[in-house]
């Protein structure tokens, strides 16, 4: 079982939505461990559901398969090696205070301006695909771009599921299947209670925590509030750890950027940021934190969930509320676009040239994250080389 996510935690690039077609692949066609059907309805919980849908697959077919140690060692096999790899590389990158090591940064940086575009232009297409949803985004971005304050992702989603079953009456339920789990839904309650008294603690306030008490909260709250796939973790991310000033800007960007180059999850830049935390616990401390504090909001939610899917994905008016919490999530996205990403990527005509070059690759040529990656930092590297 762990050796078989263990593959793919070291093969699996290109993100979340390639993550579910490697699924598919290893588990349905090859191993077989599950219908064609069953796949796409375990699917549609984790895509129904905040978190990262790719990891709660994982999580899930290891539950389904084997029972909680399943489930425990699918999720160690698929994350690991990318939190390793962003660990080490937030170890390395205080050493590359040189002018072609902050170049190299800085090409990192127009990477994520490329990546966050391309995943806004997908999700649009996708979670938008009429007029009440496009609207529902251009608002959510207004108010995300004009009041920066802690609170509005919150309220914006909030908005969202009160718009979506007025504005999104067109939209009917898909329906949903039975699972043969190895616990009933007195368990699935127990877990969702769990995840709700949790975020409940992490909205709170922390301000009379200890600091690790604190940094546990906030990757909690930003991976429990996640709607819509990883890239949606950056506004997220931002709120939690930039705005109060445990990590720089620029710091910030430059782990997103160097999370587009590893295999897994994206979620695992929770262990690049842990690392880099400052007046809080960093390091490897810092790091296993706040990379488990991400990441069990999602597992908590589905695994709760799983008992009580067939009954949930058969309503309308469930359906109506994810569409509008959806729509939401594109606002969100465009708002990050805008501020850090651009923000702190884009600082003359140059960067401009080399970001819109990077997206095209990805959109239209269709290359892989990690090699539109190289592209960046090489050309980044040789302007200022040149200069």
């Amino acid at each position: 079982m762990g050796l078989a996510f263990l593959k793919l935690g070291l093969t699996s690039f290109g993100g979340p939505i390639a993550h579910l077609g490697y699924f598919h692949r290893e588990f349905v066609q090859r191993r077989r461990w599950l219908d064609d059907d069953h796949y796409a309805q375990l699917l549609g919980l984790c895509q129904f559901l905040p978190g990262p849908a790719s990891s709660q697959l994982g999580f899930s077919l290891g539950l389904l398969r084997a029972g909680w140690a399943g489930a425990i060692a699918a999720f160690i096999g698929f994350t690991l090696p990318s939190a390793l790899l962003l660990f080490a590389f937030a170890a390395l990158s205080s050493h590359l205070s040189n002018p072609i090591g902050q170049a190299a940064i800085h090409g990192l940086k127009l990477v994520a301006v490329a990546v966050v575009a391309q995943g806004l232009w997908s999700m649009a297409r996708a979670l938008t695909p009429d007029k009440p949803r496009v609207a529902i985004a251009i608002a959510a971005a207004g108010l995300l771009i004009a009041f920066s304050n802690a609170w509005m992702p919150l309220l914006v989603i909030a908005g969202g599921a009160v718009l979506g079953p007025w504005l999104c009456r067109h939209v009917a339920a898909r329906g949903g299947g039975h699972f043969a789990l190895r616990y009933g839904p007195r368990t699935g309650a127990a877990l969702l209670l769990a995840f709700g008294l949790l975020l409940a603690i992490s909205l709170s306030g922390a301000s009379g925590m200890m600091p690790l008490a604190r940094v546990t909260a906030a990757f909690y709250r930003a991976g429990a509030l996640v709607f819509g796939g990883g890239h949606v973790v950056l506004p997220m991310l931002k709120q939690a750890v930039v705005d109060p000033g445990w990590i720089s800007n620029d710091t910030f960007l430059t782990g997103y950027g160097a999370a587009q180059a590893v295999p897994g999850p994206l979620f695992t830049l929770a262990a690049f940021l842990g690392d880099r935390l400052q007046n809080s616990p960093g390091g490897a401390l810092g790091a296993m934190v706040s990379l488990l504090a991400i990441f069990l909001p999602g597992l908590l939610l589905v695994s709760g969930m799983l008992p009580f899917w067939q009954t949930l994905a058969a309503r309308d008016d469930a359906a109506r509320l994810l569409a509008g919490i959806h729509a939401t999530v594109v606002g969100l996205l465009a708002s990050a676009l805008y501020n850090p990403v651009w923000i702190g990527a884009i600082h003359r005509p140059l960067d401009v040239a080399i970001a819109l070059i990077a997206f095209v690759l990805l959109l239209v040529a269709r290359w892989p994250a990690w090699a539109v990656l190289g592209c960046c930092v090489l050309a980044s590297v040789s302007l200022t080389a040149w200069h």
